[in-house]
């Protein structure tokens, strides 16, 4: 059902057309919404493409197939949560299994190895990515997965993809790449030499803060049959509405990360200027350590922008005196958000070594108009 992930066409068009032709029986040019938790069938036992909705949905599938085309991957898996899909991954993992993750991960990544895996025998440590040989060092013969996030959140490193899928093949490892701040568009994982792309459906691919969602996209068949095993197994499904959502979501992922990276680097460039931040992390801004991998790997550097000011008082009074960046949690949304990452979406890592420090303000800089978004920073800052 439309194009395939090898199809010649380029990415705003399979973003609009993978998986995605007009309904055959009315020539409905979106995809229905087939809200259904069963399905008639015609004989006892067979069925005539699903049996139960949690196994499969055409909704969702059609979601599932565009992920895949964007990613450049045979295989896309939708979920009900980001995390829903990462921990699917990790069930794929047996004790005495061993995870390296970056020193600056998604707290809930960290959370998920460091309390609820931990009681099953999967082990794991954490280790600066950016330093390739403190991470080939750190590679053991138990590693099973070398979980990478570029940019990081919410430091905005950026690893060298390729690098560290060299280094985990070389352990015998697999590659895992968070990509939900690079989205598709910016960045393609695979084509580096990662195994897996897992996203945050929720942010940037959704893009309108209106659904919570999750995906898997790799190459492997076996994995890929496994992970639809558990998929159905465990149950966290997205939903066919959400699924909808999403899929009209990213029919303008092009478009609109064109004008998030346009935002954040005039907002970056802003705030490095101002008297009152200490520190910008923005890999978009020439010097930073991030820079020239970026410049390799990446379409743009994102919408992403991280700043530190000189105390968490300070902070706070400037994440709550925005107006037109809302103070939110989440990210990748059309609208500008702003918030304390240390209190709030990474609470979850405070007394641990993926800590972050509490004068940190992160910035999801929306599409709204780049100077209207500078002018609310001044004031807050002010």
């Amino acid at each position: 059902m439309g194009a395939s992930a090898g199809d010649p066409m380029r990415f705003e068009t399979r973003a609009i057309h993978a998986g995605q032709d007009p309904e055959p029986a009315y020539g409905s040019v979106n995809v229905p919404i087939f809200q259904t938790s069963t399905y008639a069938q015609p004989e006892v036992g067979k069925p005539k493409r699903y049996d139960y909705a949690r196994g499969g949905n055409p909704t969702r599938e059609a979601l599932q197939t565009v992920l895949a085309a964007l990613e450049g991957g045979a295989h896309g898996l939708s979920f009900a949560s980001g995390l829903a899909a990462e921990a699917t991954l990790l069930l794929t993992l047996s004790p005495g299994d061993h995870v390296l993750l970056g020193d600056d991960v998604y707290g809930g990544t960290y959370r998920l190895l460091a309390r609820v895996l931990d009681g099953w025998g999967v082990a794991f440590d954490t280790v600066d990515m950016t330093e390739l040989d403190a991470l080939r060092n750190a590679v053991r013969d138990e590693t099973k997965l070398v979980w990478v996030e570029s940019p990081t959140n919410p430091l905005l490193k950026v690893i060298d993809i390729a690098a560290a899928a060299e280094i985990a093949h070389d352990a015998g490892a697999m590659c895992v790449v968070d990509n939900t701040f690079a989205t598709p568009y910016l960045q393609r994982p695979l084509e580096l030499g990662a195994d897996v792309v897992v996203h945050s459906v929720t942010k940037y691919l959704g893009g309108h803060s209106d659904l919570v969602g999750g995906a898997v996209v790799l190459n492997d068949d076996v994995l890929a049959e496994r992970l639809a095993f558990l998929q159905n197994a465990v149950g966290a499904v997205p939903g066919p509405m959400d699924s909808y959502l999403a899929l009209r979501g990213v029919k303008t992922l092009a478009v609109r990360m064109e004008a998030h990276c346009r935002g954040a680097k005039r907002v970056a460039e802003f705030l490095s200027q101002h008297p009152k931040v200490t520190r910008v992390h923005f890999p978009g801004i020439p010097g930073h350590p991030g820079f020239e991998v970026a410049v390799r790997q990446m379409r743009d550097f994102g919408g992403m922008v991280s700043f530190e000011v000189g105390s968490k008082e300070e902070a706070v009074r400037v994440a709550e005196g925005t107006k037109l960046f809302f103070l939110a949690e989440s990210l990748g949304g059309v609208e500008s958000l702003i918030e304390v990452p240390a209190p709030m979406t990474h609470a979850s890592v405070a007394g641990s070594p993926l800590a972050v420090p509490d004068t940190l303000i992160r910035l999801s800089v929306g599409i709204e108009h780049p100077d209207d978004l500078v002018a609310d920073l001044e004031q807050a800052l002010g």
